[in-house]
């Protein structure tokens, strides 16, 4: 461990690049280190964690003294290249991919490299460590070019590699690339026995590079092509086969240096996954909003009103919040798995459900199974509008305000696309709860407040009119904009509420959510430059690799919390497709 951390210490968050197949996905460092990737799913323990002080590495960098790190995507995927300028050797390109169609039991890494300018020696190191580090390769044999090891419970093979041997980083190869000469890496990680021959590596790559290609939809009319397009690679990466779209692809990656909130995001948030869904229905991205609906609709047949706010991508309980123990954590943070989320009450997720509902529906999507997902959303709301809730930030309890008006605003929009006697019914308990909202929840100043109980102005309250609880003229909606534009925004980012007094970035980072929210709504009114303003200033809030974390600290321009935020490249699809029609 002590050779690995010194050779391959956790980079800022800005420099590490991201790959999935649906099933799994891996954070990969500026040397060419997969820091943190879980397996076989999503939820399961890590098996590469360095990131946040664990064990097991895999590597594939220029074994150079000095070198100059780069990386893109190639267009519409997540192919990622890294690409090193070298003192000595010239160029040298690693291209890296989580192969597809994805299996749910076993994850196949590729990787190819080569070298552009005059032959270069290129490193690989592998080290897998199943359970966060705890459980180091043994039984590991050699059978030509492939390898094949126990880590754990999981199966291991490693082919395209001979003269293998062990050193303190790992087991390590090392060989001289020449210019047009191609070095193809896999890696299988499993919890079955192989069965057969390992993958045919050329075949592996046409086939992932065919599924990409498959799944891209036309970006071109919205005002950030590349980045809506590397939005929706992001998402649909992190969505599986089951439909579930987990929140992030990491684990206790800290919003605020040594203040314990690092949170474990590995799971499917109803709410973030009826983002995504939205988002989809505006850009065309039909698998997406099909993947959402299907979770969604599964998940409120089975649960009812008693849905919870998360789940794992297979549909169970999130697993409670327990720290690991042992583990040094990413800087700033601590080790910290599970999710204290089971035990929230989460009311707006019953309106961002009808919303995802009735998007569908416009697309003529929606069949019968989601429908009776809609009458159990729709009486869930009936049921328990009057409960106080965790809300959209999982704080305290309180009747949010920003949870009922989402109620009202998917009543609203599912009524407009259901037989009149439903649409009726729904359309009368939108009216009861707006206007018991309105009675309590209004501030003296005409905006929303947050709460019955807190008066001050919250980010989130922007939604109610950009998702029709009300509409985008209407008095409290404009009051409301007014509020967050003077009270929560500086030098066009913009932060959740005010915590404390003084400075807002004093308590914590601008959220990129809502620095989105607020340029659709500055659309809405029609402040277009403005809108634009906004929407520039979040969609550059990243790095190289163009991915967004949840928070953005301003002062140091740097990324907080964990990585990729899939409700951040949601809504940021979403705006970037209906600012095209200003």
């Amino acid at each position: 461990m002590p050779d690995v951390s010194a050779q391959f210490p956790p980079q800022v968050l800005r420099e590490y690049s991201f790959i999935a197949d649906g099933e799994r996905g891996a954070l990969i460092g500026p040397r060419g280190d997969i820091a943190w990737m879980c397996a076989p799913r999503w939820h399961d323990d890590a098996v590469f964690s360095t990131l946040i002080g664990g064990g097991g590495i895999y590597a594939v960098t220029p074994d150079v003294d000095r070198a100059v790190w780069g990386g893109y995507y190639e267009s519409g995927s997540l192919i990622w290249r890294s690409h090193w300028a070298t003192g000595d050797v010239g160029v040298v390109e690693s291209r890296d991919a989580l192969a597809l169609p994805a299996d749910e039991h076993c994850a196949l890494v590729l990787r190819c490299v080569t070298a552009l300018d005059r032959p270069a020696p290129v490193r690989a190191v592998l080290d897998v460590s199943a359970g966060f580090g705890q459980k180091p390769l043994r039984d590991v044999h050699r059978r030509g070019d492939v390898w094949t090891a126990r880590s754990g419970r999981l199966y291991v093979r490693w082919s395209g590699v001979d003269d293998v041997r062990r050193t303190s980083l790992g087991y390590t190869v090392t060989r001289t690339v020449s210019p047009g000469e191609y070095w193809y890496l896999a890696l299988e990680i499993s919890d079955r026995a192989f069965d057969g021959n390992p993958p045919d590596q050329e075949a592996a790559w046409d086939a992932t590079e065919n599924a990409w290609r498959e799944v891209l939809p036309d970006m071109s009319g919205t005002v950030a092509p590349t980045d809506a397009c590397n939005a929706f690679t992001v998402l649909h990466g992190l969505t599986a086969a089951s439909g579930g779209m987990v929140a992030a692809a990491t684990m206790s990656l800290p919003e605020r240096a040594e203040e314990g909130r690092n949170y474990d995001y590995r799971y499917v948030w109803i709410r973030d996954q009826c983002y995504a869904g939205q988002a989809a229905a505006v850009t065309g991205a039909d698998r997406i909003l099909d993947s959402a609906v299907r979770f969604v609709s599964e998940r409120l047949l089975a649960d009812g009103s008693g849905l919870k706010p998360a789940y794992t991508v297979t549909g169970d309980p999130v697993p409670e919040e327990r720290s690991l123990r042992g583990l040094d954590g990413y800087p700033g943070g601590s080790d910290r798995v599970g999710n204290r989320v089971n035990s929230q009450f989460q009311l707006d997720v019953f309106g961002e459900a009808l919303q995802l509902f009735a998007a569908a529906a416009r697309l003529d999507r929606l069949d019968n199974e989601p429908w009776r997902a809609v009458e159990a959303a729709a009486a869930a709301i009936e049921k328990r509008w009057r409960e106080p809730d965790n809300g959209i930030w999982e704080i305290d309890r309180q009747r949010w305000t920003h949870s009922r008006l989402m109620c009202v605003a998917g009543l609203r929009a599912i009524s407009r696309e259901a037989p009149a006697k439903q649409a009726g019914r729904w359309t009368s308990l939108a009216d009861k709860v707006l206007a018991g909202t309105t009675r309590d929840s209004l501030h003296e100043s005409g905006r929303w407040q947050r709460s019955p109980d807190d008066d001050k102005v919250d980010a989130a309250l922007l939604l109610a009119g950009l998702r029709g609880a009300v509409g985008p003229d209407d008095p409290r909606t404009t009051a409301t904009v007014d509020a967050v534009r003077e009270e929560l925004c500086r030098d066009h980012y913009v932060y959740r509420f005010r915590q404390q007094p003084g400075p807002l970035e004093d308590a914590e980072g601008a959220f990129l959510l809502c620095g989105f929210l607020i340029a659709l709504a500055e659309h809405a009114a029609g402040n277009t430059v403005t809108a634009l303003r906004y929407f520039e200033r979040n969609r550059a809030a990243c790095g190289p690799p163009g991915l967004y974390s949840e928070e953005y600290d301003v002062r140091q321009r740097q990324l907080r919390g964990n990585i990729p935020q899939a409700f951040v490249h949601a809504v940021m699809l979403e705006t970037s497709a209906r600012l095209a029609d200003s």
